[in-house]
């Protein structure tokens, strides 16, 4: 499936999802590695099956496979860490945060791409999975690195658009 295929999929009552995955799919704040690894690890994340299938699709064109493992990976390690990290944010306990998490994380040290493209991916996945522990330590990542916020920005439009599609597809019987 391709994202047009996918697009034709969107019904009309979700017409700007269908608008606004053309319109980020053109977007040039992002480069092409960040923009389509951000849709990938997205996808990935949420685990829609079309949605999965249609950025796979389009990124093999886009992406090295090293880059395609490394947004999987975000999607992955992100999909761990933001239940923990989430839970020590969400319990009033304090104690927990002063304990060693004591899981494998070796993919945040050498994720196989540029660090801030990995925390672009990391960032749209935790902002799809909630967790505001890990969306303030991505950020700060991101702007120790000097990355402007617009980009920032792009990588949240994309995760909430792909999060948007997906769960429309999802109440399609």
């Amino acid at each position: 499936m391709t994202l047009e295929q996918l697009r034709e999929q969107i019904p009309d009552y979700a017409k700007d999802i269908r608008l606004n995955l053309g319109s980020l799919a053109n977007e040039t704040t992002l480069t092409d590695q960040q923009k389509w690894g951000t849709f990938l690890a997205s996808a990935v994340a949420i685990g829609q099956p079309q949605v999965v299938q249609a950025f796979e699709a389009e990124a093999q064109s886009r992406l090295s496979p090293q880059a395609m493992d490394a947004a999987r990976s975000a999607a992955a390690i992100m999909a761990m860490n933001n239940v923990y990290y989430r839970a020590l944010h969400l319990m009033h306990n304090p104690e927990y945060q002063t304990l060693r998490a004591g899981l494998r994380m070796n993919v945040l040290a050498n994720p196989g791409v540029e660090k801030i493209d990995f925390e672009l991916w990391s960032l749209a996945v935790s902002a799809i999975n909630g967790c505001g522990m890990c969306l303030d330590s991505h950020e700060a990542e991101l702007k120790k690195h000097g990355v402007p916020a617009l980009t920032i920005q792009a990588a949240l439009r994309i995760a909430s658009v792909v999060a948007a599609a997906s769960a429309v597809l999802r109440a399609i019987p």
